[in-house]
């Protein structure tokens, strides 16, 4: 045992060093995770989903039959044709109702079925003392997203306004042909006759967070999953004698119980399974009934709350068990650095850059909340996103077994065995 002092350990270059580049890439890891996808969604916006109804029935106007709402859809249509911002989908009321329901668009732009006869009124006599004007309606799905919302919002409210301005012109031309004496709030009027009308395409409960309720939930899921992992390891290791387990200023040692890395790590999935019953019991119980959030479906949300931290859980463990200690740092980083950013839920990624794009097709928090909202938000509907959450489920329980099971079991064969606090060689302070 050396007499030096504890405080000489700070002189020792290396313990600067490991944990200054350990430190250093894990704030320089969340800040481009971080930041960097959320920098700019505007300028990485790509072929964001948004509805393009046109109900229109048409109407005759100037002697022939005309339907404002289908040239208005086409000229729509044709000028997003030089970008990729918006991808505009022209649809029914019905089918645009549908997929609102499920999250698969953000907005929507719906002309009514009475545009173009209202429209056509505006030119009739006494047009100065109308007050009926056409309407566009615009459709907004805080579902979905909020600021994937709000861009769709946008979007749609600008082409609302360039439709109307199409719209007026023609009215204009129509009423100059005619030589009509129209007083100037006539023309005014003429020339941008529309009102553009916004509304909420699929309204939320009121205790739905805006639409971030799932996915603050499922974050809390995963979060309860790999800090459980933690815990699990750490409490097994100590049971089973090969650490040791401080308790304030006591230090307790169990006796030895030699296990394989096999063997502990199926111990170790054993408890996380058993207790993942008690976090998914507790967390929906948090969430509804104390901090009453809006939720359907309750049977069906616990289990899938329960699946979700037994995996991520077991995952953690598999982690843990192969790198040791630094597993936890790959655990941190693959559920939360690259989850969050990736997850769809505040900024959509249509609107991230492309490589933030492909890691959430495959990250798992994106997935668990699609199934979240699916619950929560969209009647539990399979293609909302509830069957690719439980596919997740069922690949990530199954790369976890197979990475964690088969790379301690070659370290078993390999006879790389644990080492007990017992029979630790003591560590020699070496001179700075």
């Amino acid at each position: 045992m050396s007499n030096a002092h504890p405080f000489r350990v700070l002189r020792a270059k290396r313990l600067w060093t490991v944990n200054g580049v350990i430190v250093g890439f894990v704030a320089l890891l969340f800040t481009v995770f971080y930041v960097g996808a959320n920098i700019d969604p505007a300028g990485h916006l790509h072929k964001l989903p948004v509805g393009l109804v046109s109900a229109d029935e048409g109407a005759k106007a100037g002697g022939k039959q005309t339907d404002l709402g289908a040239q208005i859809t086409q000229s729509i249509k044709k000028s997003s044709q030089g970008g990729d911002s918006i991808d505009w989908k022209v649809m029914d009321e019905k089918e645009m109702k549908e997929e609102l329901g499920k999250g698969k668009l953000f907005g929507a732009l719906v002309v009514p079925r009475d545009f173009t006869s209202t429209v056509a009124a505006l030119t009739g006599p006494g047009v100065a003392g109308k007050t009926v004007r056409p309407t566009l309606t615009v459709l907004t799905n805080q579902s979905a997203g909020s600021v994937g919302s709000s861009m769709a919002r946008q979007a749609t409210t600008t082409a609302a306004q360039s439709a109307s301005a199409q719209v007026g012109e023609q009215l204009t031309a129509q009423a100059e042909a005619a030589q009509a004496q129209l007083p100037a709030a006539a023309r005014l009027l003429l020339a941008d006759p529309a009102v553009v009308q916004i509304e909420d395409g699929h309204p939320l409960d009121s205790h739905s967070g805006l639409g971030l309720s799932a996915f603050y939930y499922s974050l809390v899921l995963v979060v309860c999953g790999m800090l459980a992992a933690n815990v699990i390891s750490g409490q097994v290791d100590h049971a089973l004698g090969y650490t040791h387990n401080d308790m304030g200023p006591l230090r307790v040692h169990n006796p030895l119980l030699r296990a394989t890395r096999v063997q502990t790590l199926a111990i170790s999935s054993t408890l996380m399974v058993g207790l993942s019953l008690l976090m998914g019991s507790l967390a929906l119980a948090g969430a509804v009934g104390i901090m009453g959030m809006d939720a359907s479906h309750l049977p069906l949300l616990w289990l899938f709350s329960v699946c979700t931290i037994a995996v991520v859980g077991i995952g953690g463990l598999g982690l843990l068990a192969v790198f040791g200690t630094p597993g936890m740092l790959f655990i941190t980083i693959f559920y939360i650095a690259m989850a969050v950013p990736t997850s769809g839920a505040t900024v959509p990624l249509q609107a991230l850059p492309g490589f933030y794009r492909v890691l959430g097709e495959f990250e798992p928090l994106r997935q668990i909340t699609g199934a979240v909202r699916s619950i929560l938000y969209y009647d539990a509907q399979a293609d909302a996103g509830l069957t690719r959450g439980w596919v997740m489920l069922g690949v990530g329980i199954a790369v976890a077994g197979l990475f964690g099971f088969g790379v301690t079991r070659f370290y078993d064969r390999k006879g790389l065995d644990r080492i007990p606090a017992d029979e630790e060689p003591q560590p020699v302070l070496a001179r700075a």
